[in-house]
């Protein structure tokens, strides 16, 4: 005789275990209020029909009792994952991980204030970004995507919003009007320090920028170029180098500026690693960074405050943009409010340390 086929819901099943666990406190609130055990768990778990007050009293009572929800059979019940996935740029270079793991540090601190998780999705390949995103697309197990690094012109926004996954980005691109992102303000951070330098009596300023597929590469050239119009500034070919965003594309770029014939007596760089690539390029031609050639460098990365001299750059508020879009998902997600009302622009501001001096005497542009 063949046995019978028992079809279980593991889901549900779940959701039982879960629940049975909790069912001598939910019984002590419920006595306590003289309210169903229904109506404590619907509190205790945000149901819409519950009333306000009465979520308010329930979880007053339930702090009082030391009741400790089960997060696992809050979100199953209420069919929420409370999870974010953070995008990892799989074209990964030596600035990507410092930076990376602040952005990260602040999300996961903020997310975990409010009982959600990170989970870290790391693509190697356009092709594999997409087939994450099909996956989260079809279950529950996360509610909403943060990427950085994004394009001048980004598929990857239409694409989720075809997919309708909430997601978030950190950086802009041309068609992020109808998205929700938080940036920096590249573009004012260059022109920024482009009159720094100038005020400081600098007139040959160079730029050494990075791959110009990415949006903050040409904010950042932009503000440059601006700053150099402003002040009626010579951009001469050659002084703006497109650089990898890594040590050696900084080393590469410094050693072409300097071969040329009126080289720079400063250089603003895309990135606190390419600066730094760019000082080692320097010392090689046994010349002297913040001396002879003037260097800043963009993120504000703690391996900067070591090198010789101390590398002055542009400090962007990495873990507090990582808080913000934390908060900020988590209000996309909860409120269905529209992407395009979530955009936050975040200033950078100068960080002096060590190779931002006047230009040698020898060296100033004669006027």
């Amino acid at each position: 005789m063949q046995p019978k086929a028992i079809s279980v819901d593991i889901e549900s099943a779940y959701v039982k275990y879960f629940v049975m666990k909790a069912v001598p406190k939910l019984q002590m609130i419920a006595q306590r209020l003289n309210l169903s055990e229904s109506t404590i768990s619907r509190a205790l778990n945000d149901y819409s029909d519950i009333s306000k007050e009465t979520k308010k009293l329930v979880w007053n009572v339930a702090n009082e009792m030391g009741y400790q929800p089960n997060i696992f059979a809050r979100r199953l019940a209420i069919g929420k994952s409370e999870t974010i996935a953070y995008l990892l740029p799989f074209d990964k270079s030596e600035s990507s991980n410092p930076f990376v793991n602040e952005l990260i540090a602040g999300m996961s601190s903020e997310l975990s204030k409010n009982g959600w998780d990170l989970n870290i999705l790391s693509p190697s390949s356009e092709e594999e970004e997409i087939e994450m995103f099909k996956k989260i697309s079809g279950n529950r197990h996360i509610s909403g995507l943060v990427f950085s690094r994004t394009l001048v012109n980004d598929p990857r926004l239409e694409i989720l919003n075809k997919l309708k996954i909430p997601f978030i980005t950190h950086g802009r691109s041309i068609s992020s009007e109808q998205t929700a992102w938080i940036d920096v303000d590249n573009e004012g951070a260059f022109f920024e320090v482009t009159e720094h330098l100038y005020n400081l009596g600098h007139r040959l300023i160079a730029h050494i920028g990075g791959p110009l597929k990415f949006n903050f590469s040409v904010q950042r050239l932009e503000g440059w170029k601006k700053g150099m119009d402003h002040f009626s500034l010579q951009m001469p070919d050659g002084y703006h180098q497109v650089s990898e965003l890594s040590f050696e594309g900084g080393i590469s770029s410094m050693n072409s500026l300097l071969a040329l014939k009126r080289p720079p007596t400063a250089v603003c760089c895309v990135s606190d690693v390419v600066a730094i690539g760019a000082m080692h390029s320097l010392r090689r031609q046994n010349m002297t960074p913040g001396a002879d050639v003037s260097i800043i460098g963009y993120d504000g990365l703690e391996i900067g405050k070591y090198v010789e001299p101390p590398l002055t750059t542009i400090t962007q508020p990495r873990k507090k943009a990582g808080n913000q879009i934390a908060r900020r998902i988590i209000q996309l997600i909860e409120t269905g409010q529209e992407p395009k009302e979530i955009q936050d622009l975040l200033d950078a501001t100068i960080l002096r340390r060590g190779t931002d001096n006047p230009p040698a005497a020898d060296k100033q542009e004669n006027e």
